[in-house]
Order: structure tokens, then sequence, then C-alpha cells
């Protein structure tokens, strides 16, 4: 087992590290929108950096993993355009609308989307563990989003229909995100050449529909702007993203993706110490129910390969 080699501990200390400092995005996200960044440039900035230093990287270190195949970069459009722009779209605009505990659990939606999505594209058998995962997801999702609290008191949801849209939305953009890099790793790309044709992508994408103006103004308009735009790409992604990797090590994909989800707890304490955003005691219930999703997905690794969140980024 991976979890019995010498550095085991030091394995769990880089996924939990990695599970913190996502779990303080929010922070980064919701400061730089009261600069006047926009949802999309915030996507684009995490993005260009991102993928400028992982391009510095590569072109000094492993410049080999800079070649793809023409016939292959789908794939990387799909890791692109189609998850990692999506996906941090509706997670960085629930963020504004919604607590950050909500959006962060909402994110966690995505191994369910993964275990569809899986059994229809690469034939994965459904489980008694999966099941029951998928049901706690969704219960998790209807109690996060306040109807309990309808129901019972006669209160509103502490969620509108468009942030629970866009939370689901970023769970099922990063679950995307493991299903087309799934068919990148069958092509025999490593995952530096994955990340950094990914990013490259959301990168132009995400300069198709950003205010570049706006952006320059944030990022070199003061010391707290720029400290902001490079400090989600360093810390939220970049480092988190070398310590998860790092993690992956001394530990299997499942145990990893169980322990991460540090992630949402961390923004719940964010969230309450921070805002003042109390999820409630119903909204507390169902975020460990999808806390408890995750969990019980990766004991399916007893009678099968466990479901992978994928390398988050």
């Amino acid at each position: 087992m991976k979890n019995n080699k010498p550095f085991a501990g030091l394995a769990y200390i880089e996924v939990i590290t990695a599970g913190v400092l996502w779990g303080c995005m929010g922070l980064f996200v919701r400061n730089l929108n009261t600069l006047g960044l926009a949802t999309m440039g915030i996507v684009a900035i995490r993005c260009i950096i991102t993928c400028f230093l992982v391009f510095l990287y590569l072109v000094v270190f492993k410049r080999s993993l800079l070649k793809i195949r023409i016939k292959d970069i789908w794939c990387f459009l799909g890791t692109g355009f189609c998850s990692i722009l999506f996906f941090n779209f509706c997670y960085f605009k629930s963020m504004t609308l919604t607590s950050l505990s909500i959006a962060a659990i909402l994110l966690y939606t995505s191994p369910a989307f993964i275990m569809v999505m899986s059994l229809f594209l690469f034939k994965e058998k459904f489980n008694r563990y999966k099941i029951i995962a998928l049901i706690m997801t969704f219960a998790g999702c209807i109690l996060v989003s306040g109807v309990m609290n309808s129901v019972i008191s006669g209160e509103g949801l502490t969620i509108t229909p468009k942030a629970l849209l866009l939370g689901l939305g970023a769970g099922f953009g990063y679950a995307l995100y493991s299903i087309f890099s799934r068919f990148a790793i069958e092509r025999g790309y490593e995952s530096l050449t994955i990340t950094f044709y990914t990013f490259l992508f959301a990168s132009v994408g995400s300069l198709l529909f950003t205010d570049l103006p706006k952006l320059t103004n944030v990022f070199t308009g003061s010391v707290k702007g720029f400290l902001l735009c490079t400090g989600i790409a360093v810390f939220g992604t970049l480092i988190p993203y070398i310590t998860y990797t790092a993690g992956l090590k001394g530990m299997d994909n499942g145990r990893a993706s169980v322990v991460v989800s540090i992630e949402p707890a961390v923004a719940t304490v964010v969230s309450f110490v921070v805002y003042k955003e109390n999820p409630g005691v119903w909204g507390m219930i169902g975020i460990l129910l999808v806390l408890g999703a995750v969990i019980i997905v990766n004991m399916s690794a007893a009678i099968g390969k466990p479901v992978s969140n994928g390398n988050r980024s």
C-alpha cells in the first residue's frame, strides 16, 4: 500500500495543505470582486498567471513535456474550455451569491457527476457504495439549499436558484476535468502537460469574455490588487497543486480525495469567522452528508477501482 511508505505522514500534511489553501480561496475571490474585478476577470488572472508559471518551469526543466499531437488537442480543449473555464466561473460566481461553505460543498458534488458520466463513457459499473453516495449527495444539496428551514419554520431558502445552479455547475465542470484528463492520460500525456495546456486554453477562453482594461488596472493599479491577483494563482492554484500532487506519491488517489475534502470544512470556518455566514443546523447536516458521500465513494476501492476526483485545478 502506498500509504505505508516511510513518508506517508508527510503525504497527509501535503494533501491537507492543498485542501486548506483551496478552502481559503474565497478570500481572494471576494476581495478581488470588491476591487471591481468581475468573475471572468478573476478566472482570467488565475489562469494566465498559472499558465505562465507552469510554462516557465517546463521550458527550463522539462521542455519535452510541451509536445502534444494535433489530433489530441480536443482533450485539452475539454479540460481547458469545458472544465476549468466553466468550473472556475461557476465556482467564483457562486462565492459572491451565497456563503463560501455552501459554494464549496456544492463543488464537492463532482464525484456524483463523475460516477454518472463514467457509467456511460467508461462503462464503470455502479455498486452499493456509489448508489448510497448519490443519495447522500442529493439529500445534502437539498439541505444546504434551506428547504428544511422553509418547511419547518416558513423561512425562505438560504440559497437562490441561481446560486444553486452555479454551485452545481461548478461541480459538473470540475467533474469534466477528470473525464477529459483521463482521455489525455490514456493517450500517454503526463500531469504537467495536461495542466499547462488546460490553463493555456482556459486563459485564451477567459480573455474572450474579460474586460482587459479593467483587469490590467486591478493588476497594476495598486499593491493590494497585485498581491491578490498573484495570490490567487500562487496560493490558490500553484502551491496546492504541487503539494497535492506530491502527496499522491505517498497515498492512493482515493484516500487523498477524502483527506483533501477538508476544503469545504475550511471554507465553512472562513465563511463563519470572516463573513459571519452561518449555514445553520440543517445546512451543516447537508455539508456532512456530501462529505460523507465523498468518503463512501472511495470505499468502493474495497471491491474495485475507486472513483478519482482527478487533479484539482
